[in-house]
């Protein structure tokens, strides 16, 4: 892709509306100076000098989605509790629409709060809870997004799933069918408990972990013809069009009909790698959205995968970052 290519790409991404469906959540963090061990049990005391609340799980897809020039529309359930308002507020701040999050009683807004010193993280404690939705609120729910599908015309569906509750196979079912009406792009970052439920869907993106867990094959990333074959596998029997893998310091791994590719990872000093996930599906949703190659797709996120595991915390990535690190590699390898 030359450089001209590159630019229009990334300018494309300014029109782009993308739904984002999934469990969202509060990334709180906790950040201090740990100076002594406790009198009361053989535990460090954390002295707290700053609260820092953001938004995380599927929202931070949102998070990224916007800061690379899209317009992401969020849909979840939250509670109805405080944190619900904190989550709002973030939103707000963030200047994200609000229109697809329902409110329920019957569940919590979930939160991670991180324990943080010297910017490494000593403990995390999370308050959540993982029942699937009960069927009144999914049935609001799936109509809610039938709407926006309906009236926004999304240049894509991407699914954050996090195992809390939000996605079931009815909602996916539903939303792939309309999506495969309106002829929109599907993406999803999937967890275990609906691992083989996303059927029909355009692009499916677990980590190497999900990979294995959801397959129940314990592959050595060395043998890459090994994990083709298994990708392949997969991908047929869930006709997807496109199955990409992220194989943490072993780069990403895609395949398609007639194609196979491998993109080792970049060197990078490594500060943590909360949030990559959520990166590499926003990245790979702007990209299918506006028509790339798969080959390009998996570039630019793999990419961006490793830029963000530059920053401590979970953060968007950085669009102006992204752009000249894929300048930097387009030209290596034209």
């Amino acid at each position: 892709m030359t450089a001209q290519e590159l630019k229009k790409v990334f300018a494309s991404f300014e029109n782009a509306k993308i739904l984002v469906i999934g469990d969202v959540m509060i990334d709180s963090y906790i950040i201090g100076d740990v100076s002594r061990i406790s009198p009361e049990a053989p535990v460090p005391v954390l002295f707290t000098e700053k609260r820092e609340s953001r938004l995380g799980g599927a929202a931070n897809v949102a998070l990224n989605l916007k800061s690379l020039g899209a317009e992401p529309i969020m849909c979840s359930v939250i509670g109805n509790d405080p944190n619900s308002d904190l989550f709002f507020q973030l939103l707000d701040d963030e200047n994200l629409s609000p229109g697809g999050i329902l409110v329920s009683r019957k569940r919590i807004t979930t939160e991670k709060t991180r324990l943080i010193s010297q910017g490494q993280q000593l403990m995390r404690f999370d308050t959540e809870i993982t029942f699937p939705i009960s069927d009144t609120i999914l049935e609001s729910f799936s109509k809610r997004i039938i709407a926006l599908i309906k009236e926004v015309k999304p240049d894509a569906i991407v699914f954050e799933d996090y195992d809390k509750g939000v996605i079931s196979p009815p909602l996916i079912e539903k939303v792939v069918q309309q999506a495969k009406i309106e002829n929109i792009p599907t993406l999803v970052d999937p967890k275990k408990r609906n691992f083989t439920s996303y059927k029909g869907v355009s692009l499916f993106k677990p980590n190497l972990k999900e990979f294995k867990e959801g397959t129940r094959q314990d592959i050595d990333t060395n043998d890459l013809e090994l994990m083709f074959d298994a990708m392949e596998r997969m991908r047929k029997i869930y006709n997807y069009k496109y199955l990409v893998t992220t194989l943490s310091n072993k780069g990403i791994a895609a395949v398609a009909e007639n194609q196979q590719l491998h993109f080792p990872a970049e060197k990078r000093d490594i500060a943590d790698v909360s949030g990559a996930g959520d990166t590499v599906i926003s990245v790979a949703t702007l990209a299918l959205a506006k028509n790339l190659e798969l080959k390009d797709v998996v570039v630019l996120s793999n990419i961006a995968g490793g830029l963000v595991c530059e920053k401590s915390g979970v953060v968007p990535v950085d669009k102006n970052e992204l752009f000249n690190e894929a300048l930097k590699y387009y030209e290596r390898n034209s």
